[in-house]
């Protein structure tokens, strides 16, 4: 075994060790496990956020995005995500606290009924896997390249090593590992730009042309508006930021660290995007887009700052993940099963939320190997449902009044069967704007029709 992969290896097995040690003490119920008992303080509050949120694809996926399409490629990645963690923070995080929910499936079971919460759950629950997906394909990629290690022997290991991870720790374990794995990752990364302007970087920058540099000048403004609006509206309606913001201590810790941690998230993701634009004129032209950063690094960076890089990789791949893999679970289990089985004490809802933990990660596992993208996975799973439950979710904070449980339905529906269609079907051009309008619609049509119906006729 080199050098490199061992030191790898002992980061995973020392976080394994975290993980193991802080469940045994902190998780008793399935609060505990799913919310860290609402518990969380500033700094655990704002790395969970960060941490869960800067996973594979803005390490790899944005530099080799940036590297093959310049300032154009990156609109979503890290301008579009962080834009959403903010406005999440701005106008849902209180409100939501308040709420005194679990999960966002809990929302419209208060305001729609059981029925809306199960179907809900049920469309969520692929978004979660799509993008536990990409991270495990990632974590797969960064053993394969600091190791002999096939592809699929990689993302093997990374999903056995990711799934003990997540059902051992729960909320609590991962929101204290995130705390130590962002420091990993901002350390990383930051030294990483720092090699990177002591080669040349600024010059190179410098000398792009100046329509890689365009930021989506060219495009049409419903184009544009159809790139910005998945990242930002699927932010917001993420089971995984969702469940940060309830395990904070307050409403206006949740606000407040909410909106810090996408400051944050912004700031250091444009390492990598200018790393990405720049990419050219240090590893040249023709390299895969997801091998961009590895490349880099590889090439400039010693062997300790090396493993450094590799370990900030590591953390950012292990938060999210693991945030994913637990949202999956979480929705399966407390939403889906565990109300057809009334009574249930505390263990038995424990055991429930980690067999489901499991059964979506070997899923996870077998989409990673069926995939050849990171940044693929990650853009279909904000797109699939996320329109729907972001009507739904709107209408049941702010219009409790408007719509009932058919309206919920239909918002549902429509928004996945016209994202499906247009997307994999008949490509349309704008498929979630279309969704979108389409849920809205949806929504707005049959809460009019019962309205109309139990309006008095006039005399």
């Amino acid at each position: 075994m080199n050098l490199i992969l061992f030191c790898v290896l002992t980061y995973i097995a020392l976080q394994l060790a975290v993980v193991f040690g802080l469940s045994r003490r902190r998780v008793r119920n399935e609060e505990d496990y799913l919310l860290a008992g609402r518990s969380l303080g500033p700094w655990l509050a704002t790395f969970s956020v960060f941490a869960t949120w800067f996973g594979a694809e803005t390490c790899i996926g944005a530099a080799g995005q940036a590297y093959r399409a310049g300032l154009e490629g990156v609109s979503t990645d890290p301008f579009g995500y962080a834009i959403g963690i903010v406005a999440m923070g701005l106008f849902f995080a209180a409100p939501l606290w308040k709420r005194g929910i679990m999960t966002l499936a809990d929302l419209f079971r208060q305001r729609y009924g059981i029925g809306v919460e199960r179907m809900a759950a049920i469309i969520m629950i692929p978004t979660s896997v799509l993008w536990a997906a990409a991270q495990v394909r990632a974590f797969g990629q960064v053993l394969a390249s600091c190791s002999e290690m096939g592809v699929f022997a990689a993302i093997t290991l990374a999903a056995v090593v990711v799934i003990a991870y997540t059902v051992i720790g729960g909320m609590w374990a991962d929101a204290v590992t995130d705390l130590l794995q962002g420091v990993v990752l901002i350390l990383g990364v930051l030294v990483l730009g720092a090699v990177f302007l002591a080669h040349g970087g600024a010059q190179q920058l410098a000398a792009i042309p100046v329509q890689r540099l365009s930021f989506g000048a060219a495009r049409a403004p419903l184009a544009a508006l159809e790139t910005f609006s998945i990242p930002i509206f699927s932010s917001i309606a993420a089971q995984e930021l969702v469940s940060r913001v309830l395990a904070m201590r307050s409403p206006a810790l949740a606000r407040g660290a909410t909106v810090g941690a996408g400051a944050v998230y912004l700031a250091v993701g444009l390492i990598p995007v200018c790393l990405g634009l720049a990419g050219a004129a240090f590893i040249g032209p023709g390299v895969d887009p997801e091998r961009v950063l590895p490349e880099f690094a590889e090439r400039y960076l010693s062997t300790p700052l090396y493993i450094l890089f590799l370990g900030a990789l590591v953390s950012a791949i292990l938060s999210t993940l693991s945030g994913a893999l637990l949202v999956a679970g979480s929705l399966a289990a407390h939403n889906v099963v565990i109300p057809l089985r009334p009574g249930l004490k505390d263990k038995a809802k424990l055991r429930l939320d980690r067999i489901a933990v499991i059964v979506f990660g070997v899923l996870a596992y077998g989409i990673a190997l069926s995939s050849d993208s990171v940044y693929a996975l990650v853009e279909e799973s904000s797109s699939l449902g996320s329109s729907g439950v972001l009507v739904i979710m709107v209408f049941s904070l702010w219009l409790p009044r408007l719509g009932g449980a058919p309206s919920a339905y239909a918002a549902l529906l429509a928004g996945v069967a016209v994202y499906v269609a247009g997307a994999h079907w008949r490509h349309w051009e704008y498929p979630y704007l279309t969704s979108l309008a389409a849920s809205l619609a949806a929504y707005l049509a049959c809460a009019l029709r019962v309205a109309g119906r139990r309006s008095p006729s006039p005399a």
